[in-house]
């Protein structure tokens, strides 16, 4: 009898107001609870004391660092090809690296290459500027560090970033190669990690060129009578690396490389230097 009184009462309230009850939406108010709305809204002092708690809490965090992904993304999507130069933050314009860095960016907007940097001073100015005045894209990814960091004015497409990892990304991911000036501890971070890549088939073609001759022959010598030699890497891993003094050579290899990745384009993923079996040569 109860059921059918319960049944009744359903249907009458299904036939009048055309409303069924929603378990899911319903459940705050059966449970006496604010809706989700009402707690977004509030802003007590306890809502602001959790609030400030929880953006130093790693599930925020996660969020931030897809939210800089998607900045880039979305910043780089329509880029063209371009290069990724490093080198120091710690020269002037009278060191001979900076014109050097200064003609390679300008080379690279004469061929139709967007130029990307660091967007701070020394070389990363010098490659920036050297595209900037001669119309081409100069994009500089700036990183938050302990210190003040500033733009440099050379900068038309800038970026900002909190996380490394994500800035590193987009020097990879947009990048038909890298161009490595002398410079310290995060311009060899960045030549090793593309070598990793590469070697590791992360990487198709993607040329490496190390600017400076006289300045990298003692990494080249430790590399051959090293590495090479006692068999930590193969001989096909060296010459992943190309060394130049010439600005229009560093530019020629980025030119042709990129011909020839178009030509390949289809053919499938590109060659690595990898060896499945690193017992048998060392690795």
């Amino acid at each position: 009898m109860l059921h059918e009184q319960n049944g009744n009462q359903s249907r009458a309230t299904h036939e009048g107001g055309r409303m069924l009850p929603n378990p899911s939406l319903d459940r705050a108010a059966r449970r006496g609870q604010p809706t989700e709305d009402r707690k977004l809204l509030s802003w007590t002092d306890q809502d602001r004391n959790q609030a400030s708690a929880f953006t130093e809490s790693d599930p925020w965090r996660v969020m931030r660092i897809t939210g800089e992904f998607v900045a880039g993304f979305d910043a780089l999507a329509e880029l063209g090809p371009a290069v990724s130069i490093f080198g120091s933050a710690r020269i002037g314009e009278d060191d001979p690296m900076y014109a050097a860095a200064e003609a390679v960016g300008a080379g690279l907007a004469k061929a139709g290459f967007a130029t990307i940097t660091g967007g701070g001073p020394g070389i990363m100015e010098a490659a920036n500027r050297g595209a900037a005045e001669a119309g081409g894209v100069s994009v500089g990814a700036n990183i938050q560090l302990p210190f003040e960091q500033g733009l440099n004015s050379w900068v038309n497409l800038p970026l900002n970033f909190r996380y490394f990892m994500v800035r590193k990304t987009m020097f990879v991911k947009y990048a038909e190669g890298f161009v490595n000036f002398p410079g310290g501890y995060g311009t060899l971070d960045e030549l090793f990690e593309a070598l990793t890549l590469i070697q590791t088939g992360k990487l198709g073609a993607f040329p490496v060129v190390l600017f400076g001759s006289a300045y990298w022959q003692g990494l080249l010598d430790w590399i051959e009578g090293t590495l090479v030699a006692e068999g930590k890497i193969n001989r096909a891993d060296r010459e992943l690396l190309t060394v130049t003094d010439n600005p229009l050579e560093a530019v020629e290899v980025m030119v042709r490389s990129y011909r020839a990745k178009q030509q390949a384009a289809g053919a499938g993923p590109g060659q690595t230097t990898w060896d499945p079996n690193p017992r048998s040569t060392g690795r």
